[in-house]
């Protein structure tokens, strides 16, 4: 192995081998307590150290990295201390995620490092956000993104470099090639000589190195990263090592040839970088017993704190009050009495531009919501006053778009993204569901992000462009869902939403866009999310219902004077507004929940549920629900009404008032 110094000097080369050598004995601390069984898992980056350790070296104290669960060396490089590490490791009081999480799956702002989840790809779109807010702030940064070769098989692989490119972005994607992902050699894995060769296909930069060379991989960081901060652009990088150990412990390594791991312990990165020091005279063999002698006291002093760290205690509100950063649920009053006619279109369209006034820091993303305006013209003169760089057009690819909208949020801005239709947001659900949701709970860190979701029927549009899929979202821990069913509430509730800096899915109905108007308030005005509205009064039954079903609801009130209906509408569907519910049910006595959802599942059974359970006293009658028929939503007109909630809302009233 040729390592090649260029201007470093003497003490900075011994300062990257104590760099490089410190998570490697970590690591054969971790195996001594593994066999010991003091600790129960560890995922081995022996072999892979020059990577982490040469790559977090050459990017600035201030430049984000979002490291992969092998990457212990970009942990250690940063200086985070092993206590608290090792505290993580173990689920401890001192550790990062609060026992929520484990190994390295956690981000830390102190030190500019954001953890992965385990489905590999997603943090890569994350980078591209967090340079995205970079160029947006003026700053000359560059961000640094590992995956390994099985994770570049992935769709979030080609959807963030492509993000990247066509937006010059000044993002280091760094494969580690390894060999192996899991047990599946590269031969299974890809079918390309090198992954390098990729980079063309993005129209941009693509470098290999030898991942073992720390100088190597240092000295290619540091050219790229030099370059990309005066010229922003993203370069992709194939670091050429291989994985020693197994997957995870307990995997081992029988999948393995002998002669590769006998080929590749001869590259060993510590090793050969000894032998250069060595033959340099930079460093005397007694140093470096020195070294390793002092650093294992300080490893065996640090690993013993942890264990002697407090036990986590759970607490029920705790972890309940976790799910979501802090955000006051007051409503903002307008400031003036002055109101306008407007279309539930208009107020959306009008709310958006007075929420990128107030937040100079707001970004909007979506497919062709720039010049066109979007498909629904919601976004036209948005880009005109805001420009394209915070009114931004996107590739139709919407897990690299919701992942960016982390990566802004991570990095200081708030951002909105437009799913051209509601269907098509099953194309970006785990970002979603497994990272905007989880982030707080995880390691405390926000997820700015509203999602607009052009959502229902009565279009005739079809399975894929109708859906009403609220549910899907309604039951995951650290969303906020909200559907408003006038331009009133649509205003408000879209700036509460904005706001708010917890993640919300903003549902809009498609059909109510140009059907309905009223008069609403000119200045700004939020409506507390998670606050029903009764939008009638009366005594014999509670229709609870939401979005389109409001209006199903009126009508059938107001064609049927003679009986008493109280309509709510709850406007929130999480958190969803129990007590006004219950308020209500009590007084009435009846109960019918109506959506435009499919019945199976869909929202109306969590409240259903609720009431049989804490209102079962006061009914009178058995709770109802009048929902959509459990199909498919059908293009064909007759076929489309007859598949939607209303035309089963006069039978089952009737049902409900024979009681």
């Amino acid at each position: 192995m040729i390592f090649n110094r260029k201007q470093l000097d003497n003490d900075t080369l011994i300062r990257f081998y104590k760099t490089l050598l410190w998570p490697r004995l970590v690591e054969e601390k971790m195996l001594i307590l593994l066999r010991q069984g003091r600790i129960g898992k560890w995922f081995s980056g022996i072999g892979q150290e020059a990577i982490a350790v040469g790559a977090t070296l050459a990017m600035k104290a201030d430049e984000y990295i979002l490291p992969m669960h092998r990457n212990l060396g970009v942990f250690t490089a940063r200086n985070i201390p092993l206590m608290r590490l090792m505290a993580q490791w173990q689920g401890t009081a001192a550790g990062f995620t609060k026992g929520r999480d484990r190994s390295f799956h956690f981000g830390t702002q102190e030190h500019k490092i954001i953890g992965m989840i385990s489905h590999l790809g997603p943090q890569m779109g994350l980078a591209d956000g967090i340079a995205l807010a970079d160029i947006l702030s003026g700053k000359q940064k560059a961000t640094l993104v590992f995956t390994g070769e099985g994770g570049t098989s992935e769709g979030d692989f080609h959807e963030a470099l492509n993000v990247a490119s066509v937006w010059n972005l000044p993002v280091i994607f760094l494969i580690e090639n390894n060999g192996y992902g899991l047990s599946t050699p590269t031969s299974e894995q890809y079918n390309c000589t090198n992954l390098v060769d990729r980079a063309v296909g993005y129209g941009i930069e693509g470098r290999q190195v030898n991942g073992n060379n720390i100088l190597e991989v240092y000295h290619a960081i540091s050219e790229i990263t030099s370059a990309i901060r005066q010229k922003p652009r993203p370069v992709l990088l194939e670091c050429i090592t291989f994985r020693m150990r197994g997957h995870e412990e307990a995997s081992g390594t029988k999948y393995v040839p002998q002669y590769l791991i006998d080929e590749w312990l001869k590259r060993d990165p510590i090793s050969n970088y000894e032998d250069y020091l060595l033959g340099q005279n930079i460093l005397q063999l007694k140093d470096i017993t020195q070294i390793k002698t002092r650093f294992k006291q300080v490893i065996d002093t640090e690993i013993e704190k942890a264990f002697n760290d407090d036990d986590i205690v759970p607490e029920v509100a705790t972890e309940l009050q976790d799910m979501y950063h802090p955000h006051p649920a007051e409503a903002i009053q307008p400031a003036n009495n002055n109101k306008t006619n407007k279309r539930y279109i208009d107020a959306i369209s009008d709310t958006l531009m007075l929420g990128m006034r107030k937040f100079d820091n707001l970004v909007m993303m979506g497919q062709d919501i720039a010049e066109y305006g979007g498909v629904f013209k919601i976004t036209a003169g948005l880009a005109e006053e805001f420009g394209k760089a915070r009114v931004r057009n996107t590739p139709i690819c919407e897990s690299a778009i919701v992942g960016a909208a982390l990566g802004l949020s991570i990095n200081g801005y708030k951002a909105i993204v437009e799913m051209q239709f509601a269907d098509f947001v099953t194309c970006g659900f785990n970002q979603i569901v497994n990272n905007l949701a989880k982030s707080y709970y995880r390691w405390q860190e926000k997820a700015d992000v509203v999602i607009r979701m052009p959502a229902g029927a009565g279009t005739g549009a079809g399975p894929f462009h109708s859906q009403s899929n609220e549910a899907w979202f309604t039951k995951t821990p650290g969303l906020k869902v909200v559907y408003p069913a006038s331009p009133a509430d649509a205003k408000g509730l879209l700036l509460a939403a904005i706001e708010d800096p917890n993640p919300v899915i903003y549902f809009e109905h498609k059909y109510l866009y140009r059907t309905i108007s009223e008069e609403i308030p000119d200045d700004y005005y939020t409506i507390p999310i998670g606050k029903a509205k009764i939008v009638r009064e009366g005594e014999t039954i509670s229709l609870i219902t939401y979005g389109l079903g409001v209006h199903w609801a009126m009508a059938y009130a107001e064609k049927h004077p003679e009986v008493s209906v109280e309509i709510i509408d709850l406007r929130s569907l999480q958190p969803w507004d129990k007590e006004a519910v219950e308020t209500s049910v009590k007084k009435t006595g009846r109960a019918i929940i109506l959506h435009e959802d499919t019945l199976t599942s869909g929202f109306g059974a969590e409240i259903a549920a609720h009431l049989a359970e804490h209102c079962f006293s006061y009914l009178d009658a058995p709770i109802l629900r009048c929902a959509s028929l459990d199909t498919a939503i059908p293009m064909n007109k007759d076929l489309e009404e007859q598949f939607l909630a209303n035309a089963r809302l006069e039978e089952t009233m009737e049902r409900l008032l024979q009681y």
